[in-house]
């Protein structure tokens, strides 16, 4: 189904929307590539173009409006929004050592050598780990599935990276604690279990569990009635099944929607990669962004707040290409810095595709993205299930597409 609501109003053309349709059909569901997609594009929240289509289930149901899909690291900004409502309740600061609240993880040391049957051998101890450095991916910490080294197989051995029917949060943070860092904080810039850390803080200064704390505090406030760490028994009809990339052939189904694990609660709730949404949820999420912190009289944060999070805090103005250690990110490094929760465009024509200065964005492991665009007031939320995200280039793709149906700009 495709939609445009008076896209010449809102300064798009008509037509030039449609190709984007006709782009999704022709280069990746009639392929077999994508089993489905869902584009949400709005300005100054008002929805601009919406397309789905494809099959929600392989029994062949249509994909529908209202699917609830696995959003994985588009979790982050969530955790992040969290984290700068108690920051602004001066229950905590950015630069708070993290043992502070978590004081299990005081006396980490950086990698040196060793790892599997040899013991780690580490350097002098590192400097301390701020909450910033969580924020901004710079804490030393790593992820499991980059598959680099002897720590990264440490994280795998431990289920760091997909934890939510492992552990509990105490264990969570018990197990990253045997565990070197990388590097020393702030020296360097690494995609990591940062944010899930990030989540058990907030659990911690609020006294709630994860999912809670999202529902009192952003969720709920935003009219946000489907985004959870679980789906219940009345949505179960929803949830999408999810798949896997395949070379040269259709996607091959990796999770059932309908006997998923997600549709009961699991033990931790990853403020890394944990929830599942609707495009239309997290349309109100970027719409908030958008707004600096408001929507619908609904105040998540104050205007200057969102300020600080979207503005590049990588040293030296620095972008991804001279800070990042990372073998795999939800972005491309060139042009992009990194604020507290989202990746920053700084240097557009570094960026090599259409894009305004002060952008930003994330994605999820299966293939899901969103964009805020603060100059041209547009928002963008695009989901599929395709693991993983790097299989294709849909998200450029979906970028230059969308900026070369927009007729008016505000620049």
């Amino acid at each position: 189904m495709s939609e445009s609501a008076d896209a010449a109003r809102l300064g798009f053309d008509a037509g030039r929307l449609a190709r984007i349709d006709r782009f999704l059909d022709d280069a990746y569901l009639r392929p077999g590539t994508l089993p489905h997609v869902q584009l949400l594009l709005a300005r100054d929240g008002q929805p601009v173009h919406r397309f789905t289509a494809g099959t929600l289930r392989a029994d062949g149901t249509p994909m529908r409006d209202d699917a609830i899909v696995r959003i994985a690291s588009m979790t982050k900004p969530v955790t992040s929004v969290a984290f700068m409502q108690l920051v602004e309740q001066a229950r905590v600061a950015l630069d708070d050592p993290i043992a502070t609240v978590l004081p299990e993880l005081a006396d980490l040391r950086v990698f040196a050598g060793g790892g599997g049957a040899v013991p780690f051998a580490t350097g002098s101890a590192a400097p301390p780990i701020r909450f910033v450095d969580l924020l901004t991916h710079m804490a030393g910490f790593t992820y499991g599935f980059q598959e680099r080294n002897a720590v990264d197989a440490a994280y795998r051995a431990a289920k760091l990276d997909f934890a939510r029917d492992e552990v509990t949060s105490d264990a969570y943070i018990a197990a990253l604690a045997g565990l070197p860092l990388l590097f020393a904080p702030g020296t360097a810039w690494n995609y990591s279990v940062a944010t899930d850390v990030l989540g058990i803080a907030v659990e911690r200064l609020s006294g709630l569990r994860l999912e809670d704390y999202f529902a009192q505090h952003i969720f709920d406030p935003l009219g946000m009635r489907d985004t959870a760490f679980h789906v219940p028994p009345e949505k179960a009809d929803r949830l999408a099944d999810c798949y896997a990339y395949r070379v040269g052939g259709a996607a091959r189904l990796i999770d059932r929607g309908d006997e998923s694990r997600l549709l009961k609660p699991g033990s931790f709730d990853s403020g890394g990669g944990g929830l599942l949404s609707t495009v239309a949820d997290y349309h109100r999420l970027c719409t908030m962004l958008l707004n600096r912190g408001e929507l619908a009289g609904a105040r998540i944060l104050a205007p200057k707040t969102v300020d600080l999070m979207v503005a590049n805090h990588l040293p030296g103005s620095a972008d991804l290409t001279q800070m990042s250690q990372s073998l795999f990110s939800e972005s491309t490094n060139a042009g992009v810095g990194f604020g507290l929760g989202f990746a920053t465009v700084i240097d557009p024509p570094r960026l090599l595709i259409p894009a305004s200065r002060g952008e930003f964005y994330w994605g999820g492991a299966y293939s899901t993205a969103f964009f805020v665009d603060p100059v041209e007031r547009i928002t963008c939320v695009f989901a599929t299930q395709l693991y993983p995200s790097s299989a294709t280039p849909i998200r450029r793709q979906l970028r230059t597409l969308v900026y070369a149906a927009l007729e008016n700009s505000y620049a």
